[in-house]
């Protein structure tokens, strides 16, 4: 009378056999295209178009008071003076050029300090592309440059 196997060893025999691990080693390492061709068709599926998106126009990546702040940030970094304030702001095709105030030299009275205008050119990020000294003049003859 043939012996009968225990229940493991017939739940072993049902299973599928596992790929050989060459195989297995293969296939992890082939491109992805290689292994669309191998899989059957109904499991292959390509990516859907998305839907075009309505194009509205890009905001600028810097606004106003940020150009502002990171050109007086950029002012007082090279000269070691702190800016006194923000003479002009102008949006360019590339960036932003902004006017800076700084006091060179403190006197007394304070109608004597002089004052220097400095001219900060950014890019769309903030970053510093120029800078120059526009002009220099006493504070109580701000009104009569030219």
């Amino acid at each position: 009378m043939p012996r009968e196997r225990p229940r493991e060893e017939r739940h072993r025999e049902e299973r599928p056999r596992a790929r050989p691990r060459a195989e297995r080693e293969r296939r992890e390492h082939e491109p992805e295209r290689e292994r669309r061709e191998h899989e059957p068709e109904r499991e292959r599926h390509e990516p859907e178009p998305e839907p075009e998106r309505e194009r509205r126009p890009r905001r600028p990546a810097l606004v106003a008071r940020d150009a502002a702040r990171s050109a007086a940030r950029h002012v007082r970094g090279l000269t070691g003076r702190a800016p006194e304030g923000v003479t002009s702001l102008e949006r360019t095709e590339d960036g932003w050029t902004v006017g800076i105030e700084v006091v060179e030299t403190h006197r007394i009275p304070d109608s004597t300090d002089i004052l220097a205008e400095y001219r900060v050119e950014l890019d769309d990020r903030g970053e510093l592309v120029s800078y120059r000294r526009a002009e220099r003049y006493y504070r109580g003859r701000a009104e009569n440059r030219t």
